[in-house]
């Protein structure tokens, strides 16, 4: 075969799979109704580095505030081991079958950083764990909210999470050693529902902005169809404001502080998503204290924002990793599977605990505070709520 042949060939299952890929999103059934289920069963899956310390932390917070629910039978905690980077190696996959069907057994999911191979490391190229596990899992809206109430700052972000580049980034071709090329994919159907979500999201918290971002003016194809599937989307709620920006111009208005405060929900294509909300994170502090929600119909996964920090782990620091990332998206998780008061005092308790007490502070070093004496900090900081 030519080298034209070999790229075509890969090309034709890309766009096979995609077209597969939006026939089940047209089978898909509504949201789960947690309240309807008899027990929810919450999945704990450390990943690696950091991961397993800080998930273990985030789960004892979430056995406290949740101890009445477990005691009666209305909550399950269920450890999946095996998202290691060793593991994942040693059986050739981003999430190993095994680990896969206990993530399946599960409504909800506490997952902690996973390492992903990139060029130069001594791992073989098996994809991210974390696209992964949004594309078999349908998880399709990555939900990051950061405030910072003294700054007039209250964002809540919708990045599409099983589309874009990151979703095809293992999808590639080296047509030679001189010419290489990714796809990436935007679909009608996966457009329309992430727009949906961050409408109604907007329209029952009283939001009264959404801000679509793209690039549409030079990604014509992808990006032009996702900006105006959310624009048609936006016609069924004529109450709130759109406008639409473009990524490279929004980066620069997240920092002035003259328009910054007029934001409130973002829609974004999946790398944009990635790329501006590590950026706005560091207004509440950095990537360490903000979690992420990724929603499906079917499942959720509530994760930290950060990497694995494998040098943390080298060094002998685990133990003094910060868990403020993970806690966050334990809010997150319970707001999510109906423990709304639950999810407000772990919130306050955080905001006690990092802004205004600060009796303890987690540096990474052994001159701050373990990630064990910070959780048993949170926990005490919510019996006085």
């Amino acid at each position: 075969m030519s080298k034209v042949d070999i790229a075509v060939e890969q090309f034709a299952k890309v766009v096979k799979s995609q077209l597969e890929r939006i026939e089940r999103m047209k089978a898909q059934k509504d949201f789960v109704d947690y309240q309807k289920l008899d027990k929810i069963i919450i999945g704990v899956c450390g990943g690696d580095g950091i991961g397993p310390v800080i998930t273990h932390e985030a789960q004892r917070v979430l056995e406290y505030l949740l101890k009445d629910a477990v005691a009666a039978g209305k909550i399950e905690f269920k450890v999946i081991d095996g998202l290691t980077i060793e593991n994942r190696v040693a059986c050739g996959k981003a999430i190993p079958d095994d680990v896969l069907a206990e993530l399946k057994s599960c409504h909800v999911i506490l997952k902690g950083p996973t390492t992903t191979p990139r060029a130069g490391d001594p791992w073989p190229n098996i994809e991210s764990a974390n696209v992964a596990m949004r594309k078999e899992l349908d998880l399709f809206a990555n939900v990051r909210p950061v405030k910072v109430p003294e700054e007039g700052i209250d964002w809540t972000f919708f990045r599409e999470n099983t589309e874009g580049a990151y979703t095809l980034g293992s999808c590639g071709v080296n047509v030679d050693e001189d010419l290489g090329i990714d796809f990436t994919v935007t679909t009608k159907q996966g457009t329309d529902r992430i727009a949906r979500l961050a409408y109604d999201y907007a329209k029952k918290n009283g939001k009264n902005r959404v801000s679509i971002v793209t690039k549409a003016n030079v990604i014509k194809t992808t990006d032009g169809n996702f900006l105006r599937d959310c624009k048609e989307v936006a016609k069924e709620y004529p109450e709130i404001t759109t406008d639409d920006w473009y990524i490279d111009i929004m980066t620069a208005k997240l920092i002035d502080k003259k328009r910054r405060t007029d934001f409130r929900v973002f829609i974004l294509p999946n790398l944009y998503g990635d790329i501006i909300t590590d950026e706005a994170a560091e207004f509440q502090g950095g990537v360490g204290t903000a979690g992420s929600a990724n929603l499906g119909k079917q499942y959720a996964m509530f994760e930290a924002i950060h990497g694995s920090a494998p040098r943390m782990v080298n060094e002998g620091r685990d133990k003094y990793a910060d868990p403020c990332s993970m806690l966050r998206a334990t809010v997150l998780l319970l707001s999510h599977i109906g423990y709304q008061a639950e999810a407000d005092r772990l919130e306050r308790a955080l905001d006690i605990c990092m802004y205004e007490e600060k009796k303890l502070k987690v540096t990474g070093h052994s001159d701050g505070a373990t990630t064990e004496e910070f959780g048993n900090y949170v926990m005490e900081t919510t019996t006085k709520l």
